[in-house]
């Protein structure tokens, strides 16, 4: 070799170097996707359901979120999810901008932020819409997760699309799902396929359950949202109200009539008040929903070579829609037009944004029973569970009512710690549907007395007996010494 190059040699090889990293470092800051994706700061404050009347601690939290045409802000739910204050960073900057709620879907896990300040979309671009891709499809998650200050990009394919449980809602809607690391922070984030949004990263599994899934809120899903935003107000998904059987049993479908070239499933039960009340009964076979073919194991063609599941075109319609239900009644073929309403369930799924609703008698906690309750303790008691689950609504059952647990005192002594998480079924004679029923029934004493009926007669008995002369002043001590500042919720006033 010629002296010379033992010496040119590494000098060429480290010019060489340095050229590829500049230009990669060129290529990677220049990515135009980038100058969509902001990092969100939420400072948020859980509700108190043991204690109603006071607020939860603060916790701090972040997330993802892309810049929309119109100087707007998508990000999940969840991210801004009882938040009372709000900041946004976008990418290569150091200031962090105060931004606000203006539209917040928990149902599908979706929120859009605004800035006031102009100043702060300089520099940023908007998304690009994409369609629904297809399985195998390659896809990149950009967003701010755990592990670092700096944007993460992770990549990945597209491994199933259909319907699951959204965590944030307990909602059963289309979701996509990929091996793109989806964790912590990216939240909120957009998901991309050849440079357009195809979704929103929401959701994945603990590492101890499954590893490299991990799931985002397809566009279909995304456009709904926007698309009913539009009007000034969301006011949700809806919910069709029925418990279904599949129909893969020969027997089960000759005997309600099915021919062997017909399918369905049968309806086992309609919710009161649902947007299948008045419309379908007990014991119809629902053949098709909305023109599509429905399967005996509850599935209809979604696009060549893909089954979803039947409830997939409630969650691209909107409450007052009308869509029709091909069926069997009594084995004879029919067509009904539904109606589609918000949900119906008897005790409602998990809620955001807003303050437990509560009153006090006599130290009694009384509140409605909802799907945030069971998070007061891990062992939630196995009746309420299977209220949750099979109570149903009817026109003198619209909430369960529950004594929460009871503030010690004169009025109320011996009845102890084993009197929380009791149901309530009358008071003074009456029957309890709701809490206004609740309260009515307290300004009507059985001979000087409040007579209380529960539902647990095993652990405590059925009945608490309070003294209603004494009542007034009572309650007004244990406000006092609880240092309560109301016998009752805002909403209840």
């Amino acid at each position: 070799m010629h002296p010379q190059l033992k010496t040119c040699f590494p000098r060429c090889f480290f010019l060489l170097i340095l050229f590829l990293l500049c230009s990669t470092q060129s290529r990677a800051g220049d990515d135009p996707l980038q100058k969509s994706v902001v990092k969100i700061f939420t400072t948020m404050e859980e509700p108190n359901y043991y204690e109603p009347w006071r607020t939860g601690t603060q916790e701090y939290v972040s997330g993802s979120g892309c810049v929309l045409p119109g100087n707007r802000i998508l990000t999940n739910a969840h991210v801004v999810s009882n938040a009372i204050f709000i900041e946004v960073l976008k990418e290569g900057d150091s200031q962090k901008y105060i931004a606000k709620k203006e539209f917040v879907a928990h149902d599908c896990d979706l929120a859009i932020l605004k800035v006031d300040d102009p100043k702060f979309f300089e520099g940023t671009a908007p998304v690009t819409f994409g369609d629904l891709p297809f399985k195998r499809d390659k896809v990149a998650v950009y967003g701010f997760p755990v592990g670092g200050e700096e944007m993460s990009i992770t990549e990945g394919v597209v491994s199933r699309i259909e319907l699951s449980t959204y965590a944030h809602s307990m909602r059963t809607l289309m979701d996509v799902q990929t091996d793109a690391a989806i964790n912590p922070g990216n939240s909120g984030g957009p998901v991309f396929k050849d440079k357009k949004m195809i979704g929103v990263a929401f959701q994945g599994y603990n590492g101890a359950v499954a590893q490299n899934v991990g799931f985002f809120v397809p566009i279909p899903i995304v456009k709904r949202f926007l698309k009913e935003i539009k009007t000034g107000v969301y006011r949700g998904i809806p919910t069709l109200g029925i418990w279904q059987e599949t129909m893969e049993n020969d027997s089960l479908r000759a005997y309600y009539g099915l021919r062997p070239d017909q399918t369905g499933v049968l309806v086992t039960e309609v919710l009161y008040q649902s947007s299948a009340w008045n419309a379908l009964k007990v014991n119809d076979v629902l053949m098709s929903i909305d023109g599509y073919p429905i399967a005996n194991d509850g599935t209809i063609s979604f696009r060549k070579g893909e089954r979803i599941g039947s409830q997939y075109p409630l969650g691209v319609h909107f409450l007052g829609d009308q869509i029709p239900f091909k069926i069997l009644r009594d084995k004879k073929p029919m067509t009904v037009m539904v109606t589609l309403k918000e949900d119906a369930r008897l005790v409602p799924l998990i809620q955001y944004d807003k303050q437990p609703t509560y009153f006090i008698y006599d130290g009694l906690i009384f509140t409605p029973f909802n799907s945030n309750y069971p998070g007061i303790t891990k062992d939630t008691p196995v009746d309420l569970k299977a209220l949750y689950f099979h109570d149903m609504p009817s026109p003198d059952h619209k909430q369960i009512i529950l004594i929460n647990h009871i503030l010690s005192s004169p009025i109320n002594r011996g009845y102890d710690s084993k009197f929380n998480n009791l149901v309530v079924t009358r008071v003074n004679g009456h029957s309890i549907s709701d809490m206004k029923d609740l309260i009515a029934a307290f300004d009507d004493p059985q001979d000087g007395r409040h007579v209380i009926g529960i539902d647990k007669p095993k652990e405590v008995g059925t009945t608490i007996v309070l003294d209603a002369v004494k009542s007034k002043l009572a309650s007004l001590e244990i406000l006092e010494q609880y240092d309560i500042p109301s016998d009752r919720s805002d909403d209840l006033k």
